[in-house]
């Protein structure tokens, strides 16, 4: 703990709490409380300068300005600042890190997306075994009549097309082996399944501790795949790296789980082979977001689809707050 703590205001707009509604509260229990932290919620639509928002600005040590895009000309109005956050929801505002440097100001951020990956890794876990076993498709059938009902005909709910039944005993292929990759591996490992990783980043420890093997080679890794989950972030070096020609080669029936950024993969190559039936599909990320309608991917008997929720947990809020309370000068 630092000799004394930081005069802290959080502010922090509806919309921002619209995604990440515990944040900003566990972020001021943490810190002191209300004797301690100045909380202002910034009601949507409201455009009031952020140095009209706080009481006594010139006195602020920390700033954490969550949802509101800062520059030169609110750090300027703050002149006692010592550390500033800036959170837009996945990025900080453009153009802050050089002013604040140029100002001696801290800027605090998170080094990784590890607050959600438990979250990610679980969900992509429950649309795995959702898809193997048409849980959707059964509960869609349900409600529209008591066919579902009918014995024994009806209860045999796998489709011998596409991978299906358990988790256990399939051969489960992932790209990746970081925050959500290993979770992931780690679940179907200890589900019984045979599951390799490809990740030429990752230290051989991240495979060990995960009960996954390495493979070295991207292209081995999808030859046998009954289960292929790409779960790397997107950047500039994995956007597209499971290209047409990888997809292509995928075998026939193969369920393809999609739970980090759908743009790591070929999405029109995924599209064309899962709307051939030659692939089924579990998705929470799409090419387009919010999904069209009548996208042709909606409603097809081999897709589960969800609309980009896998992150949204009360634990990632908590973790996303701990994670930032770790790289605070005067926070232990």
């Amino acid at each position: 703990m630092g000799s004394k703590p930081l005069k802290t205001a959080v502010v922090v707009t509806a919309e921002f709490e619209a995604i990440w509604p515990y944040v900003a509260d566990h972020l001021r229990q943490e810190l002191g409380g209300d004797s301690a932290v100045q909380t202002v919620r910034v009601p949507a639509g409201q455009d009031t300068p952020l140095p009209e928002l706080i009481t006594a600005p010139a006195q602020v040590e920390r700033l954490i300005a969550l949802g509101i895009d800062l520059g030169e000309t609110e750090l300027d109005a703050l002149p006692a600042l010592v550390e500033v956050v800036a959170s837009l929801g996945y990025q900080e505002p453009p153009g802050l890190a050089p002013a604040a440097a140029a100002r001696g100001i801290r800027l605090v951020t998170h080094e990784s997306e590890g607050f959600w990956g438990q979250s990610v890794a679980e969900f992509a876990l429950g649309l795995t075994i959702a898809a193997l076993r048409r849980i959707p498709q059964r509960h869609h059938q349900l409600i529209a009549g008591p066919d579902p009902w009918q014995y024994p005909a009806e209860q045999y709910a796998d489709d011998p097309r596409f991978s299906s039944g358990t988790v256990q005993g399939k051969r489960v292929r992932i790209v990746g082996a970081g925050n959500v990759a290993s979770r992931y591996a780690a679940f179907t490992h200890a589900l019984g399944a045979d599951v390799a990783a490809w990740d030429p980043y990752a230290a051989e420890p991240a495979f060990d501790r995960a009960g996954s093997r390495r493979e070295h080679f991207l292209d081995r890794l999808i030859e046998d795949a009954e289960i292929f989950a790409p779960m790397v972030p997107l950047t500039d070096g994995t956007r597209g790296l499971v290209d047409a020609d990888l997809l292509r080669r995928l075998p026939s029936g193969c369920l393809v789980v999609l739970a980090t950024r759908a743009a790591v993969v070929d999405v029109a190559e995924l599209r064309r082979r899962v709307t051939a039936d030659e692939l089924s599909l579990a998705a929470d990320v799409f090419d387009v977001e919010p999904l069209p309608p009548h996208d042709p991917l909606i409603g097809r008997d081999n897709v589960v689809h969800t609309p980009h929720l896998a992150g949204r947990t009360k634990e990632a809020n908590l973790r996303w707050a701990t994670m930032l309370l770790d790289r605070f000068s005067d926070h232990r």
